[in-house]
């Protein structure tokens, strides 16, 4: 399976209805002009705060954002005669803004509100301050715009790392991950895993909102893994680290021995560590998946048992020494 030539989708816009009603609780939005103009829609993932605008500067002023204004805004608008003030606030408004968000609990006069309305553009408040919503907005809408895959797996939290099983289709990744489960282990999602990349170098899993943590079995049918092993066996999100994936045996192939050849693969343009795992019957692929977790675990913290053995083989190559037992002296109890 090529992860890298899946079909890289992104969205384009998002309504600021869909903004409000995303984030009204957990960013303590509310609406200071009705209903108005929640139909809008925005396509920047940026902000802006429209000082210079206010000013009367517009060259520069990218009012397709979220436009922010905190205390440094209000607290010049009020420095203004009432008259001033109108016509300071009205050259925002001359502009398709999608909305306006005052933070710090501030707000405006009712006439200016009403203004705001017969434009469309809606305006609401939040007890925030200005760095603290400006930094929870911008990471929503980093969120919102970034660009997903879907993948055709199973996604794991296994050990507290994020493992992503790969294969042909009947190839026993859902048998892999279900028998991860019955060991403590956590399913972020099975079959289609929608990731997403966060950032510069972080992809984040997670579900879909039909499938959730249902998982088929073949010849058993759907299992729903929250009824069945309780709340502590599903994740809703976790951190794609690494990616494992299986493929059939072939005895002519040559497969890594050492582990000193690190593969990766591309997705979303960030490199993540694949393990290529060559499974047939009788092989405890759960076990070795364990394992795998617990190596990158090890490698992640500094230790990398590859290269510390290739020391060991040097240093006694160099000295020209055979291997000797690993301990001098048997002691009297034979255990």
């Amino acid at each position: 399976m090529k992860l890298d030539r899946a079909r890289e989708t992104r969205k384009k816009e998002i309504s600021v209805g869909f903004l409000l009603e995303a984030t009204r609780e957990r960013f303590k939005l509310s609406q200071l002009n009705g209903q108005n103009g929640l139909e809008n829609h925005i396509k920047d993932r940026n902000l802006h705060r429209p000082g210079l605008a206010l000013a009367g500067y517009v060259e520069l002023f990218t009012y397709d954002r979220v436009q922010i204004m905190g205390n440094t805004e209000i607290k010049y608008l009020n420095s203004l005669t009432p008259e001033h003030r109108r016509s300071s606030f009205m050259t925002l408004l001359e502009f398709k803004i999608p909305c306006i968000i005052f933070t710090n609990g501030n707000t405006i006069e009712p006439e200016l509100l009403e203004a705001a309305s017969r434009s469309n553009i809606p305006v609401f408040g939040t007890t925030f301050e200005t760095t603290k919503i400006a930094y929870f907005l911008a990471d929503f809408l980093d969120d919102q715009f970034s660009p997903q895959v879907v993948v055709h797996g199973s996604f794991v939290d296994v050990y507290g790392v994020g493992v992503l099983l790969i294969g042909r289709s009947g190839i026993g990744k859902s048998e892999i991950a279900l028998d991860l489960l019955e060991r403590g282990h956590r399913l972020v999602a099975d079959d289609v895993v929608m990731v997403t990349r966060k950032g510069e170098g972080i992809l984040m899993g997670a579900g879909t909102d039909l499938v959730k943590h249902f998982m088929e079995i073949r010849g058993l049918g759907l299992l729903d893994i929250r009824s069945m092993f309780g709340i502590r066996a599903i994740r809703f999100q976790k951190r794609v680290e690494i990616v494992v994936e299986l493929e059939d045996w072939k005895p002519d192939h040559d497969y890594t021995r050492t582990g000193l050849d690190n593969d990766t693969i591309r997705l979303l343009e960030v490199d993540l560590p694949l393990v290529k795992l060559p499974i047939f019957p009788g092989k405890n692929v759960t076990v070795i998946t364990e394992v795998i977790a617990l190596n990158y675990l090890l490698k992640h913290y500094g230790y990398d048992a590859a290269k510390e053995f290739a020391k060991r083989l040097e240093g006694v190559i160099g000295e020209k020494k055979k291997g000797n037992r690993a301990i001098n002296y048997f002691e009297h109890d034979f255990e």
